[in-house]
């Protein structure tokens, strides 16, 4: 097979803020795999949870040292490729993984999803992201999210640099705006919340119960993530015994591994393909889950249609889908997953697919 790395830029219609700071635009990488007249692709980008990061540039590099040691093989059996894979970084991974992916599901001519068997009949709504800001700022961003979709799902970063009372301030102002929406329109709405790893465990404690009191369905990522695993478990463990609503994981959970020793001390685990270094290990992650009776929360960062629409394979084993990422782009040059109301439709076509405007 034939490879080829570029980059592409991808910019935010709304810049979004969360614990962490501020992202209006980045830039991603679009891997190609070419062989017998298919070509798969697989995206990567960079980012950062608090305690890893990782910048497009050093993937670059990593990739490109890694093309030509994939030059000239067969693209199949996925398999094969696992030492090829195990010592690069998980979103470097993650583009080779999608590609090769994606050129496979293209050769037997069809999605993913249906070539492992699952069912996309039952997909619930996928949930719309709120940043961090002031409440007029907040609510006019739900608004244009309502004129977009019917967004029925809602997720509002906190975790603010201004403390918890700016947190409970926004809290306030959209769950209203959705009671608003309740009584007018007789749509019922979801609201989740998401610190980013922005609270404090004095502050966490206190905030998991009043959530639950304004009716939040699920906190994600209360506490920082820890690199040691024994003090992350321990700082789950703090908050689990008191939670009243649905406790999720993100940044804390990679892989396998992680999700297994978390289980124990939360409801569920947000899994991310740049984190999980591609579909292969996403699959048995959320396979795992399900069977351990965790809830699977499915995620992006500032990724494309290409990024999302590789997820989207996955939704039938979800039971929160967030892939809004590429709904709040300018210049995606990928067409994915298509939306039926604010529900997110696997693609029918083979592979992810996903089609690459420009060529």
């Amino acid at each position: 097979m034939r490879c080829r790395l570029s980059r592409f830029p991808l910019t935010k219609a709304v810049p979004l803020a969360i614990s962490r700071g501020t992202t209006a635009r980045v830039e991603h990488l679009l891997l190609q795999v070419e062989h017998e007249g298919l070509t798969g692709l697989g995206e990567t980008g960079g980012f950062d949870t608090g305690h890893r990061a990782y910048a497009t540039g050093d993937l670059a590099a990593e990739l490109e040292a890694l093309l030509p040691r994939l030059e000239g093989r067969d693209p199949e059996p996925l398999q094969a490729f696992e030492p090829l894979l195990e010592d690069l970084s998980p979103p470097a991974r993650c583009a080779v993984d999608l590609a090769l992916h994606d050129w496979w599901g293209r050769r037997l001519g069809q999605p993913l999803w249906r070539l492992w068997g699952l069912d996309a009949a039952a997909i619930p709504p996928t949930s719309v992201t709120l940043g961090l800001g002031r409440e007029a700022a907040v609510l006019a961003r739900l608004e244009r999210w309502w004129r977009q979709l019917p967004a029925r799902r809602i997720k509002l970063k906190l975790g603010s640099p201004d403390g918890p009372d700016h947190d409970r301030a926004l809290v306030r102002a959209v769950a209203a705006a959705l009671e608003r929406r309740r009584q007018d329109d007789g749509i019922a709405c979801e609201l989740q919340v998401d610190a980013n790893g922005g609270w404090s465990l004095e502050q966490a404690l206190p905030m998991l119960g009043w959530l639950a009191e304004q009716g939040v369905a699920l906190v994600e990522q209360p506490l920082a993530p820890l690199e040691d695993p024994e003090a992350d478990c321990a700082a789950f463990a703090a908050l689990e015994l008191d939670c009243p609503i649905a406790l999720v994981a993100d940044e804390s959970c990679w892989n396998l591994a992680d999700l297994v020793r978390l289980a124990p001390y939360v409801d569920g685990v947000n899994i991310k393909l740049l984190k999980s270094g591609g579909l292969t290990e996403a699959l048995l992650m959320a396979q795992a889950a399900r069977r351990l009776g965790l809830g699977v929360m499915l995620g992006c960062y500032s990724d494309s249609a290409l990024l999302n629409g590789a997820a989207a394979q996955l939704l039938p084993l979800v039971r929160w889908p967030d892939l809004d990422s590429h709904l709040n782009l300018e210049d995606d040059p990928f067409t994915g997953p298509m939306l039926d109301a604010d529900r997110l439709v696997p693609p029918a076509a083979p592979g992810l697919g996903v089609s690459h405007a420009r060529g």
